[in-house]
């Protein structure tokens, strides 16, 4: 097997894994989303209540970045998968330009 085949696959493991990242992250960061919006039980601590603000601020943003990072890691998943094919493709031009000059 040559090497680029070897790095087609690889890439095409990666971008697969990447690409099931969402099925993972959905559910929670929907149960966060969802917290973030009903922070009652801090006003038992008091102290807090007057913090309920800034920290469902904070939630809101660490829920829109991992947003992005999904999208983020599915363009690179995209990006790893074209890279791969284009291995593939190139191996095969390879080999067929070896047979070219055998025959």
């Amino acid at each position: 097997m040559s090497d680029l085949k070897k790095e087609a696959e690889s890439l095409d493991k990666a971008a697969s894994a990447l690409r099931k990242v969402p099925h993972h992250t959905t559910k929670p960061l929907h149960e966060f989303k969802e917290e973030s919006n009903d922070l009652g039980a801090l006003g038992k601590l008091g102290a807090l209540l007057s913090a309920t603000e800034d920290i469902r601020e904070g939630m809101h943003k660490l829920a829109k970045l991992t947003h992005e990072l999904e999208e983020e890691w599915h363009a690179e998943a995209k990006l790893m998968g074209d890279v791969s094919d284009a291995f593939d493709l190139l191996d095969v031009l390879l080999a067929a330009a070896a047979r070219g000059k055998k025959g």
